[in-house]
């Protein structure tokens, strides 16, 4: 997709026909899985393709999830409602937020606080930041002239179920990145997952920076079919 001059690689996720997991660590061994290439060998260890994969968002230096993270409804890392030094870190721009899939199997978008007050009761969920569109409106930090240009990926959920992800494959800045969410894809609330080293796989084809700007991630969206129904 090209919008505004940029182009970006848009993947739809329709969650009737397709089941969209988080994985974090390898239940075999309890070892972060750090890549996708290790998350693909894993699924086909166990029978299965993986068709998308994109990374979850944002992590601290010790390679864990820095807010919220939820995989098969149990919680293993809490919400961090911290604010921070926005110098030290998109995260702590404000507002930050949460994707989730609650146990209907609807997805949405919420702000760091608005999860808070509501007390959701998520299947899966990950927290980033920052939020890059609130309520329709793009998030006020954000500048149109801004020289911080980079790879940027984020989520959305325009419909309960229907979750679209997209990445940038030349580097855009944050406000230019919001405008298509919002202008483009539709989406009243979306959540930077990360920056330059973010990364989609799409049917076994890597979108988004050079591979070698990539580091280990932890967090991993991911779909997958069983090798049977291929």
């Amino acid at each position: 997709m090209r919008f505004d001059g940029a182009a970006y690689r848009v993947v739809t996720v329709d969650l009737r026909h397709s089941e969209l997991t988080l994985h974090w660590r390898n239940p075999d061994t309890g070892q972060p899985f750090a890549g996708i290439d290790a998350l693909r060998d894993w699924g086909k260890q166990h029978g299965k393709i993986l068709r998308f994969a994109a990374n979850a968002g944002i992590y601290d230096h010790k390679g864990a999830p820095l807010g919220l993270y939820v995989e098969h409804g149990k919680v293993l890392k809490p919400l961090n409602t911290a604010h921070g030094d926005p110098s030290a870190g998109n995260f702590s721009l404000q507002p930050n937020g949460v994707f989730l899939i609650d146990r209907q199997n609807h997805a949405r978008v919420l702000s760091t606080d608005d999860y808070r007050a509501q007390h959701p009761d998520p299947r899966l969920a990950t927290q980033s930041g920052p939020m890059l569109v609130i309520d329709g409106a793009l998030n006020p930090h954000f500048l149109a002239d801004s020289s911080s240009l980079k790879w940027r990926s984020g989520v959305c959920a325009p419909t309960p179920d229907r979750v679209v992800f997209a990445i940038s494959e030349t580097p855009v800045n944050f406000h230019a990145f919001a405008r298509l969410f919002r202008e483009k894809l539709g989406c009243r609330d979306a959540l930077y997952l990360d920056g330059t080293i973010s990364q989609f796989y799409d049917h076994g084809d890597y979108f988004g920076p050079p591979l070698f700007m990539t580091k280990p991630y932890a967090g991993m969206f991911a779909v997958f079919e069983d090798a049977k129904d291929s």
